[in-house]
């Protein structure tokens, strides 16, 4: 009999355990109107030009300083100073450089007055053609170097080596070879990463920026006329144009093929 009592009872569990389980059925009213916001998704974006998308440039070349806080300025659009000025879409031409679309950028016009009657030196002679002064031995000072490249705006003091090349460039600023050492053009290149990254300000000098070049002949002084991306292999600007200038050269970070190309004029020299 316990037997029988004790299989009915297991069948019965068995039966109860095999039946499906089901979720219970309800709903929720939702509130009438809900406060939801509108989907962002789908609104038209306003922008200061009325929406509409111009083919503009909208990369760092354009990013604008905003006003201080509290300023007249603070609250009114397109108002500030550009991060990169000598950059600034709207304040230069920019075309492109031969077989390639990598843009060449030019300053505004500079209203810097060229100075080609600038003294040649220490000497008290003037230079009214923009010669060439080679480099001698006499021009070396004790420590190697030609002379030193002072930059103030960007807080830029150092020496110049003669050549350009890897460990010349490791020591300080490097002169072309081919170049003037004070009179005509004088060209310099230098590193714009790692250590010894003299030149990586360059680009961001602007016109009237102020550039000194001293050397056993004297110091010169130079204004920057043009800063302008140009490729690798254009040497153009290191071409005699008949007046005292300087050019200097340094790469384009994370653009080989390019090089950053600072051009100044001489007003002054002592």
């Amino acid at each position: 009999m316990k037997k029988l009592f004790a299989t009915c009872l297991t069948l019965c569990l068995t039966a109860v355990l095999a039946l499906p389980a089901g979720a219970l059925d309800y709903t929720i009213d939702a509130p009438g109107d809900p406060d939801y916001g509108t989907p962002t998704s789908v609104g038209v974006v306003q922008t200061a030009d009325g929406g509409a998308m111009k083919n503009e440039d909208v990369s760092k070349n354009a990013a604008l300083i905003p006003p201080g806080f509290g300023t007249p300025s603070a609250d009114t659009l397109g108002s500030g100073t550009y991060l990169t000025p000598n950059l600034a879409p709207g304040g230069m031409a920019v075309g492109t450089i031969s077989g390639g679309s990598m843009p060449i950028v030019f300053p505004p016009a500079s209203s810097v007055t060229v100075d080609s009657t600038a003294s040649t030196g220490n000497t008290g002679g003037v230079s009214t053609s923009g010669g060439f002064t080679a480099v001698t031995d006499d021009l070396y000072y004790s420590g190697g170097s030609l002379g030193t490249l002072k930059i103030p705006s960007i807080g830029l003091t150092v020496k110049i080596y003669q050549g350009t090349g890897s460990s010349t460039l490791a020591k300080g600023a490097g002169h072309f070879t081919d170049t003037s050492i004070w009179d005509g053009t004088v060209a310099l290149a230098g590193h714009n990463r790692g250590v010894t990254n003299h030149f990586r300000k360059i680009h961001t000098l602007e016109a009237g920026d102020e550039i000194m070049l001293t050397t056993k002949l004297g110091t010169r002084t130079y204004q920057v006329t043009s800063v302008s991306k140009i490729s690798e292999i254009d040497r153009s600007a290191m071409t005699p144009t008949g007046e005292n200038r300087i050019v200097l050269y340094t790469c384009v970070m994370n653009q080989s093929d390019y090089r950053w190309c600072v051009q100044a004029a001489a007003v002054y020299s002592a």
